[in-house]
């Protein structure tokens, strides 16, 4: 059935409460000079970010089904995967919270280093909240490609059938170049006057359903098709096609593709910037400068199906393996799913080689590949992948955004790949947990 969405989450929220929260949290003023593209980039005054002081790592790995507490006495893992969370953590510039998740064949390892915020030693949790950012951008696939299965959208139906009121220029490109980023439409969240509303009010509520409107002016970047181009554009037009075709809400069909299949009770697009409550607290660092929480500084009203989806270490490795796996799509659709173009890359790319399919990423690393999506955000960066069968998935989420600082990225990209070379790995269930 049809998960609850708490209202709180779903509108524009600006002043409702949330959970466990007498009364919304006052508005302040950020130390950071200026945010730009809530979901490509933050812009930020200084350079690299500063060492944060974070709790000790968390305990040992553990398996559970659902971020419960596992059997006493009886934690399983990897200790050179728990260094390599721990290292990044404690590195220059490092996250002060890091969750890794990974599952193979119904069982869980969890890792985890740091605290899921600072000034307390609580670890990050499996069911802890956090912004996906632009893993977002793999449910609208979700949700675009169930609708393909059901023959109420077709790849090859364009813009200018459904979408008419959108630029004449635009009309040509087709929902299949939408979602591998070929379409060449302008980024609307580098747009200046976009840009301009963010830095002046972080957590001004736009008209998700007319972000579009910020590029309307601006021709194509290149011929539909002749190239790939990442931007954040092509997502917000995916779901106004969802939406035209059914006569329903976005958020109603993630709801009935997405989250009531794979059982995603912690999963949300919200309007406004407040959280659920528990969540990991994502951070900003300056030089000279304490860690600025920044968890509920920007409205998710700005990214929306671009990247304004909230969910959870556990939900999101659920939504990986159902979606780069045979769960929620027909094996036809899944052919045209996984037809990878070679050099498209993820933002930011994910370990390995990259390749761009319909709404998922193909990473070649030098232990195998893995299927999946990145995302990054103020105070976020996420990466989650699957084998091609499902049944193997790994998630690593930080409270950073790691791609401000490139030394710290690619130790990010690197810890990733160590994680997807365990997750390929042969050794035995002795290895992997519990059973749920």
């Amino acid at each position: 059935m049809p998960r609850r969405v708490p209202a709180a989450y779903d509108g524009r929220n600006s002043t409702s409460p949330a959970r466990g929260r007498s009364g919304p949290r006052p508005r302040r003023r950020f130390r950071t000079a200026a945010v730009g593209a809530v979901v490509a980039a933050a812009v930020l005054s200084g350079g690299a970010a500063t060492p944060v002081a974070a709790a000790p790592p968390g305990p040992a790995p553990s398996g559970s089904s659902r971020g419960g507490p596992a059997p006493s006495g009886h934690g399983h893992g990897d200790p050179a995967l728990q260094r390599a969370l721990a290292d990044l953590v404690a590195a220059p510039g490092g996250p002060p919270g890091a969750i890794a998740i990974l599952t193979r064949d119904g069982l869980r390892q969890v890792y985890r280093a740091g605290t899921a915020e600072v000034g307390t030693r609580r670890p990050p949790r499996p069911d802890d909240h956090m912004r996906i950012a632009s893993v977002a951008k793999a449910f609208s696939g979700a949700v675009a490609l169930s609708l393909v299965d059901r023959q109420a959208l077709h790849l090859d139906d364009t813009i200018g059938r459904h979408l008419p009121r959108l630029p004449a220029a635009w009309h040509t490109v087709t929902l299949r170049q939408l979602l591998q980023h070929t379409s060449g439409l302008p980024d609307y969240s580098k747009s200046q006057a976009f840009q301009d509303i963010v830095r002046a009010d972080p957590r001004h509520h736009f008209d998700s359903r007319r972000l579009l409107d910020f590029v309307a002016g601006r021709p194509l970047g290149f011929p539909p098709g002749s190239r790939y181009a990442y931007s954040n554009s092509d997502n917000i037009a995916v779901a106004l096609m969802a939406e035209q075709v059914t006569g329903r809400s976005y958020e109603s069909l993630l709801r009935q593709f997405v989250y009531g299949p794979l059982d995603l009770e912690r999963t949300s697009l919200p309007q406004g910037y407040l959280l659920p409550r528990p969540f990991l607290h994502g951070y900003l660092t300056a030089p000279g400068e304490p860690p600025e929480d920044v968890s509920e500084a920007i409205s998710a009203s700005g990214a929306w199906a671009s990247g304004g989806i909230v969910s959870t270490p556990a939900d999101l490795s659920r939504f990986i393996g159902g979606y780069a796996g045979p769960e929620l799509l027909s094996p036809t659709t899944r052919r045209a799913q996984q037809d990878f173009l070679p050099g498209g890359s993820s933002e930011p790319a994910g370990p390995g080689v990259n390749a761009a399919g319909l709404g998922l990423f193909r990473y070649t690393t030098r232990c195998g590949t893995v299927l999946g999506h990145t995302g990054n955000t103020p105070g976020y960066t996420q990466f989650a992948a699957a084998t091609r069968d499902g049944r193997r998935t790994v998630t690593v989420s930080v409270t950073g955004q790691a791609t401000l600082d490139p030394a710290l990225l690619a130790r990010l990209r690197a810890t990733e790949e160590k994680f997807v070379c365990a997750l390929l790995g042969d050794r035995g269930p002795e290895d992997w947990g519990f059973r749920p």
